[in-house]
């Protein structure tokens, strides 16, 4: 299993970032989590058994219209939480 934790920047918040988030990853075969941060990031945790499949989701997220309000995007290699299940808006 391999994740990544994501930290968006620009104008993410207040434009359903976190719901069209949600939404691209039933498309994928990802678990984990995104919410937003008081200093106007989002932050996202998402894993897959394929690196492929996680990969993928990142780069949809990128290619919808969320990624005319992204800036910029930080992405870091972490390791994995085999407890998660589904994926979630957390508040």
């Amino acid at each position: 299993m391999t994740a990544r934790h994501v930290f968006y920047t620009g104008r993410v918040q207040g434009v359903g970032f976190r719901y069209s988030t949600k939404r691209i990853a039933s498309g994928f075969d990802v678990t984990g989590w995104v919410k937003n941060l008081p200093d106007g990031r989002v932050e996202l945790f998402a894993q897959a058994f394929e690196v492929e499949e996680l990969e993928a989701f990142l780069e949809d997220i990128q290619r919808s219209s969320l990624g005319s309000h992204i800036k910029e995007r930080e992405v870091k290699l972490v390791a994995a939480d085999p407890s998660l299940r589904g994926f979630s808006i957390v508040r």
